[in-house]
């Protein structure tokens, strides 16, 4: 029988959510030295995201904050106030988190379509998955053609514990996804300017239906409400898919049989080659594939001590959890397995990796490979696209330091 609103149990538990929730206590990042050091933001925080921790953040525009590398610390899950920020139109007016519990969200292609509204929402149970959060375009600034964005090099990325209520159950309680659909479209709350075709920017975007498997409709971020900043009151999530596909301030969920026709969809985000234009013909940017890098020590560490070092990163598989980590002392030649670091919060979560060694005087490149359950091996080089997305070469992401 399938449920429905009636019925449903008002919480189902996460095995082992409240150890995860809990987890978010750990992220004891390394603010103290790495604030003191890290050079003054060149732009200051926009007000929608003013509770930033300014010192840890690179600010692009008013809709493109990057975490410092230098940033990132010790802990799994990553700050609120260090997450990075990227959003394709302006954030809405903040009185929409005014009363979190009336905001509306219409659900289509199941068969019992309604409008739910998040108080309603909460009444068919809770989840909590440890996600990693990561734009498309992480990794572009380090594309020697300088594609047109934000040049990312790092830190459009952060690994965040998401809660709500899964999306499977939704469509449960509204009887069951419609025959003959293909495909999950979120569709965002964010105001449309005037005098132009909705659909040319309106933030819009289908993946395929197997990712409702572990979908959640999330009204909390890293235990408490979700900001403004990062789509509250409300906001799909697509665990293992790039952040453009996590729809932001949602206000339609469609199962549609086809993708959007939304120009964010048909021709944005798509893996063109390079000087060329995206269209409907090349692949999507969606899934994310196994990825690694060092955060310490790199070049801002200035030069080291000959002796002993900790080489210290992060490491995930998107849709599949990362297996093992090698890290490189000499620029890829040769490669030592590095040990997992800390809880693991599952297969979207990553990893971070140590690996302790003795560095002599001298120059050394650093690099870390990772390698997820299913066998994928990060690859040495970038995939060259227009739009500089998917970047998860292994070289582009190494670091040079220098020993004394």
């Amino acid at each position: 029988m399938k449920p429905d609103l009636a019925s449903l149990p008002r919480r189902h538990l996460l095995a082992g959510s409240a150890s995860a929730l809990a987890a978010a206590g750990l992220a004891t990042f390394a603010r103290g030295a790495a604030a003191q050091t890290a050079a003054a933001a060149p732009k200051p925080l926009p007000p929608f995201a003013g509770w930033k921790d300014a010192a840890s953040m690179i600010v692009h525009s008013g809709t493109t904050i990057e975490t410092r590398r230098s940033a990132f610390g010790n802990g799994v899950i990553t700050p609120a106030d260090q997450l990075y920020i990227r959003n394709n139109l302006p954030a809405p007016d903040a009185a929409i988190v005014a009363d979190r519990n009336a905001w509306e969200v219409s659900i289509a292609g199941v068969k019992n379509p309604r409008t739910l509204t998040l108080a309603e929402l909460k009444t068919l149970g809770v989840e909590s998955v440890a996600m990693v959060l990561q734009c498309s375009g992480n990794g572009r600034g380090f594309f020697p053609s300088k594609p047109s964005g934000t040049p990312w090099q790092v830190g459009a990325a952060g690994c965040v514990m998401w809660s709500g209520v899964p999306l499977r159950w939704v469509a449960e309680a509204l009887g069951g996804v419609a025959d003959g659909m293909k495909f999950i479209t979120g569709t965002g709350g964010e105001k449309l300017p005037a005098g132009v075709d909705p659909k040319s920017v309106v933030v819009e975007r289908s993946v395929p239906l197997a990712a409702m498997a572990d979908a959640l409709l999330a009204w909390e971020m890293n235990g408490a409400p979700l900001p403004l900043a990062h789509g509250g009151p409300l906001r799909l999530i697509v665990p293992g898919y790039t952040g453009v596909n996590s729809i932001k301030y949602v206000k339609q969920l469609a199962f549609t049989a086809q993708e959007t026709d939304a120009r964010i969809m048909s021709h944005g985000y798509r893996l063109s080659p390079p000087g060329g234009k995206g269209d409907p013909s090349q692949p999507s940017v969606q899934e994310m594939g196994v990825k690694s890098w060092i955060n310490t020590p790199t070049a801002e560490s200035g030069t080291l001590k000959a002796g002993l070092v900790q080489v210290l990163g992060v490491a995930f598989g998107g849709l599949n959890p990362v297996a093992k980590v090698e890290v490189s002392l000499d620029g890829g030649k040769s490669w030592s397995v590095a040990r997992f670091v800390g809880p693991d919060l599952g297969r979207y979560a990553w990893r971070q990796f140590a690996l302790a060694t003795k560095l002599p005087a001298g120059s050394f490149v650093l690099a870390s490979r990772a390698t997820d359950s299913a066998g994928n091996v990060q690859p040495e080089q970038r995939f060259e696209n227009a739009g500089g997305y998917n970047n998860n070469s292994w070289a582009d992401h190494a670091v040079k330091v220098t020993v004394a």
